[in-house]
């Protein structure tokens, strides 16, 4: 969310007002609404793999690249920045050599113990099956109960409190009216006003659709998200939080990832999420407050090691040029730029890729109707670019259940690892979930998908009489 941020920190200055600020957000949110209703969210479809994962290793950079300061004690930059220029006019790289000036050992101490604990519980085999009580709410605790023993002792490696979570406390309903504001509705005829609203809306909506096509792939279910549902309760979320005094909301991949890696399977973990941080906030804000920078920073350096593995980008160079040089330019502008220029450039890449061959082709699709269930055939052409994704997904889910499928490959000559993943995935799982038979004929080995048939002439399904 830096671009996000960016715009936010300039708005505000820009109106002059932040209650006219805040007008701007309802009115985003109202934008964001009737983008679900005119269905805009389908332009998720069109992010090819490469440019997502290029994404998903570029956060994972820059996780890494910001946590190591605030992991040695040097919290100049505020938690949770993601943007590279930092807005003192330093940038990513001059804040990891100022760290080395501000090294606090105590803050040390407790990064080191706390990602011990993480990567105990990410490796043990008896911690990793205690799934109530999650290795970071562990290291969060111990971090606490640390820093209070080296400050009940007088020790030099107490952490001061300015490398300690910062969280407003409200004491009485007074310091509740002093923090919400609403919008400035007098303001609505101001055109500076609806042209923030749409910048918010605009870039909220996107860098949403990113992480949410970044999310999906993270479900071991396989699972897709309904991006038209997602803008309209995003949108809402945007017009409440206006409403309240708060800032605009967006999707992030940070959080997600947490989540996923934490184990969530469904939508309540992210409606219990939201409890627990609003229940934590309310009602012990002086407990929050204890919390270290440093722990916090050796959370988010594993969930930037495991967004940004190693073994992620030599997968992407095993798969050949077309497939690296989109996934190493997002990744790169990513980190230099923001989210929203990086993705760009890697899809200005994949394009360019895919015009460089062959125009995109469709594919073919027919369907034999029989008393036992329909033989449904789809052969594909001889070029399936990452741009046939959203018509080969849409056509996969809308296979019925006890169906027999032949997906024909033989005159390919090339299908776009997206497609190729959408394929596998439905073989894999939505096929053996709803009783499906699939027969994959003609792939050529360097597609890695097994042939059922080795040709398309040769293929026989039986009927029962």
């Amino acid at each position: 969310a830096a671009g996000l941020t960016a715009i936010v920190l300039t708005a505000i200055t820009d109106l002059n007002a932040f209650d006219v600020f805040l007008l701007a957000v309802f009115l985003a949110g109202l934008i964001q609404i009737i983008l679900g209703f005119i269905k805009a969210g389908s332009i998720s479809n069109y992010f090819p793999t490469n440019v997502i994962e290029g994404m998903l290793a570029g956060i994972g950079v820059i996780i890494i690249l910001k946590q190591i300061p605030h992991a040695v004690g040097y919290d100049r930059d505020f938690e949770g920045d993601q943007a590279f220029v930092q807005m003192e006019g330093g940038n990513t790289f001059s804040s990891l050599l100022g760290a080395l000036d501000y090294i606090n050992m105590g803050s040390v101490i407790i990064t080191l113990i706390s990602m011990a604990i993480l990567i105990s519980w990410d490796k043990i085999g008896f911690l990793k099956r205690i799934k109530l009580v999650p290795g970071a709410l562990v290291a969060v605790i111990l971090g606490i109960l640390i820093n209070e023993i080296f400050l009940q002792t007088g020790s030099s490696l107490a952490i001061a409190k300015e490398h300690l979570v910062a969280l407003p406390v409200m004491s009485s309903f007074d310091d509740v009216k002093e923090i919400i504001v609403l919008p400035d509705f007098t303001a609505i005829t101001n055109p500076k006003v609806w042209m923030v609203a749409f910048t918010i809306a605009i870039v909220a909506s996107i860098e949403t659709l990113l992480c949410i096509e970044a999310a999906d792939r993270m479900d071991v279910h396989k699972r897709f998200t309904n991006t038209n549902v997602e803008l309209k309760a995003q949108g809402v979320g945007n017009m409440v939080s206006s409403l309240l005094g708060g800032l605009p909301m967006t999707s992030v991949v940070v959080r997600s990832s947490a989540n996923a890696n934490a184990g969530a399977q469904s939508k309540m973990s992210s409606i219990i999420h939201g409890f627990l941080l609003l229940i934590s906030v309310v009602s012990i804000p002086f407990v929050l407050n204890k919390i270290p920078l440093a722990t916090l920073a050796a959370v988010l350096l594993l969930v930037g090691y495991k967004l940004a593995k190693p073994a992620v980008i030599m997968h992407f160079w095993h798969k050949g040029k077309y497939q690296f040089v989109p996934f190493i330019a997002t990744l790169l502008g990513v980190v230099f730029t923001d989210l929203l220029k990086g993705v760009l450039l890697g899809i200005v890449i994949s394009v360019f890729a895919v015009l460089r061959g062959n125009h995109k082709r469709a594919y073919n699709f027919r369907k034999e109707e029989y008393h036992d269930g329909d033989i449904i055939h789809i052969d594909l052409a001889q070029e399936v670019s990452f741009l046939n994704k959203a018509a080969i997904k849409n056509t996969l889910n809308e296979i019925p259940e006890n169906s027999k499928v032949i997906i024909n490959a033989s005159d390919t000559v090339y299908i776009a690892h997206d497609v190729q993943d959408l394929i596998k995935e439905f073989k894999a799982i939505r096929a053996v979930e709803d009783n499906i038979e699939v027969h994959l004929v003609g792939f050529k080995d360097v597609y890695e998908l097994e042939n059922t048939r080795s040709d398309k002439k040769n293929v026989f399904v039986e009927h029962s009489k």
